[in-house]
């Protein structure tokens, strides 16, 4: 379920960008209206991001408004290679190992990186020892840089030698059952009939599409296919992200600039 905090990083991620990383107050109120979110919840919504470091007040044409932080405006660039990029790794690209030791007594880091390495896309290998295609390994170091969490750590390149199937290890590794639920998800609730939409509507299905389709190239990687089984639904997902970005992505950007 998308939430207003998640929709406006999504509008910001799609639409600040172009226009200075800031967007005023009053037309963000006006676009999130367009995705059924009311005012009082979007000036919730901002006063959490910016407690969060990820927007920070700005004027835009004489007007109040929010703009990107430095750091909001970086996990934004680092995700659009992951959102719009689609990466496939292959077997052959080799891994990343990430090799950790967290004390008791600061259980809480522990959490926290867990975390940022399930968000990566890391697949869990043994207690302490954490994996990912090859290619996840210099947004692993900058996340866990970035997070304070790089005193952890440590990060080693390999390659499989078995004895054990790859295909059988990756199926242990990574939740395959889960990542295809929520593929198969967002497949049924945005595959729609390849009508001509209304600037507003494009605007609402798109905001939306790109909200629920942002977790996808986290949790899953692009992990090498000849590993995957072969109804693995990440193709058709792609396939179906690049038509609605074809077909939504020009009319919403009308809608937007018509708000703004």
């Amino acid at each position: 379920m998308a939430t207003p905090r998640s929709l406006i990083v999504t509008v910001y991620g799609l639409y600040a960008r172009d226009s200075g990383g800031a967007l005023p107050v009053a037309g963000l109120i006006r676009l999130m209206s367009s995705l059924g979110v009311d005012e009082p919840a979007v000036r919730s919504a901002v006063s959490r991001l910016k407690r969060r470091g990820v927007i920070e007040p700005a004027r835009v044409a004489d007007s109040a408004g929010y703009a990107l932080t430095t750091w909001g405006r970086e996990v934004l660039e680092e995700g659009d290679g992951r959102i719009f990029g689609h990466p496939e790794a292959g077997v052959a690209d080799g891994w990343v190992l990430c090799v950790f030791s967290v004390p008791e007594s600061q259980r809480t880091k522990r959490h926290t990186l867990r975390s940022k390495l399930t968000w990566l896309g890391f697949g869990v290998a043994a207690s302490g020892v954490w994996i990912a295609p090859a290619h996840v390994a210099g947004a692993a170091a900058e996340t866990l840089r970035r997070a304070g969490l790089d005193g952890y750590a440590s990060l080693f390149r390999s390659d499989h030698l078995g004895p054990a199937d790859l295909r059988t290890e990756v199926a242990r590794w990574w939740d395959l059952d889960a990542l295809r639920a929520m593929y198969e998800e967002w497949i049924a609730a945005h595959e729609t009939p390849e009508a001509s939409p209304e600037p507003a509507d494009a605007f609402a299905h798109w905001v939306t599409a790109v909200d629920a389709w942002r977790r996808l190239p986290y949790l899953d990687p692009g992990l090498p296919k000849e590993l995957l089984p072969d109804d693995w639904p990440a193709t058709r997902a792609v396939e179906l992200f690049e038509r609605l970005r074809e077909r939504l992505a020009e009319p919403a950007a009308l809608h937007v600039a018509r708000m703004l």
